[in-house]
């Protein structure tokens, strides 16, 4: 009984569109440029460079990141509709204001990379609407330099995204029995209020019982509905509309089960003319994944800044990268066995696309590993 039933709401206010994963995503930026800037700071290199990498990088994570989802996960937006894929309005199969959702590591991970090789070899301005980009050598600041620099504070930021994962419910894992596991009812929740619901307010509790072999824990669904509504009314919605939607909507039957053979197990009483029901269903753990990819993160940064911090701006070129390639983007593949597809053509792959991406990512990683123990490449890097 000791698992978890996640009911958070993903906007921090209801009457403007401001949701936590926005403000976990700018949170991971600002706090990476600080560890920059003290990383700058005690290598002797100049702090003002610090703010045109950060605009760099975060300008490449919206674009790769969005990007990548696109092109990974949906490419048909691309014919379909192209307006959507910067915009943070959906038009379809309602207009809704929804935010820029929909973003891939692997595509932001590339932006990054694209955007730093530009910083280390051209000073890119636009003065009176005119572009340019000289070329420039930056001082102890090479390709690699820099993506080590960078690799420590990707990390801290990969655990702030990752934690906004977990605030919008999204990046499931797949149905767990350990005691850890986290009932998402969002979901639940969105569909069953929707405004033209006789439903004003869901409110989830675990109660006793035995788990199921499927691994599904007992829970109630305590239903308030909206003043107006008589018991022939409300009887009729639960054993009828609302039976269908949680035995037959893939948006609730993924976290709660119902089933859809038996008659809804319920008792109505009401309250100052409000009529409030109690519903016995079974929740679905699922593996918190956004959670374990938010720690191993953490740990990463840690590992990542102490290896630094031994050596600063003698750092081997490339070790810092190398081992966040290697660690991140291995742990990335191995989660992705406890995940949830994202869309429905991974179902027919041997692996999803998660781990296709994340393969070529950790093959990098290990040869620019290897690399920088060779004393020759460390030499001429150190040069640069």
């Amino acid at each position: 009984m000791s698992f978890i039933i996640w009911n958070v709401d993903p906007q921090i206010v209801s009457f403007l569109v401001v949701r936590w994963y926005g403000l976990l995503f700018a949170m991971g930026f600002i706090v990476s440029q600080q560890i920059l800037y003290y990383v700058y700071r005690k290598e002797g290199k100049d702090e003002k460079d610090i703010d045109t990498l950060t605009i760099y990088v975060i300008i490449a994570t919206i674009i790769g990141a969005r990007l990548g989802h696109v092109f990974f996960y949906e490419p048909h937006m691309i014919l379909e509709r192209p307006l959507e894929i910067f915009s943070p309005i959906r038009f379809y199969p309602e207009f809704k204001i929804v935010g820029l959702q929909g973003l891939a590591s692997h595509g932001g991970g590339i932006g990054i990379l694209i955007a730093i090789w530009l910083y280390s070899r051209y000073d890119i301005t636009f003065k009176k609407w005119k572009f340019k980009a000289p070329k420039i050598k930056r001082k102890g600041q090479s390709y690699l330099q820099i993506l080590d620099r960078v690799a420590i504070v990707v990390a801290i930021t990969a655990c702030f995204i990752r934690f906004g994962n977990l605030m919008n419910s999204e990046i499931v894992g797949k149905p767990t029995d350990a005691g850890h596991g986290i009932i998402f009812a969002r979901n639940v929740t969105e569909s069953l209020t929707r405004s033209d619901s006789p439903i004003e307010e869901i409110s989830y509790s675990k109660r006793e019982g035995d788990v199921s072999e499927q691994g599904y824990r007992p829970i109630n669904l305590q239903l308030s509905f909206k003043n107006g509504y008589d018991e022939a009314k409300v009887r009729g919605y639960i054993e009828g509309h609302f039976k269908k939607m949680i035995t037959s909507y893939s948006y609730i039957t993924d976290n709660i089960y119902q089933d859809p053979s038996a008659p809804v197990n319920y008792s109505l009483e009401q309250k100052r003319g409000q009529f409030i029901a109690q519903v016995k269903v079974s929740g679905v753990a699922r593996h918190p994944a956004q959670l374990y990819e938010s720690i191993s993160s953490v740990l990463l940064f840690l590992i990542l800044f102490i290896v630094w911090n031994k050596h600063k701006e003698n750092t081997t070129p490339g070790r810092l990268f190398g081992i966040f390639l290697t660690v991140l983007f291995g742990l990335r593949f191995l989660y992705e066995f406890l995940k949830e597809n994202q869309v429905d053509f991974e179902d027919n792959l041997p692996l999803n696309m998660g781990q296709w991406l994340s393969i070529p990512m950790i093959i990098a990683g290990i040869i620019i590993l290897i690399r920088s123990f060779s004393s020759k490449a460390v030499q001429e890097q150190l040069k640069e």
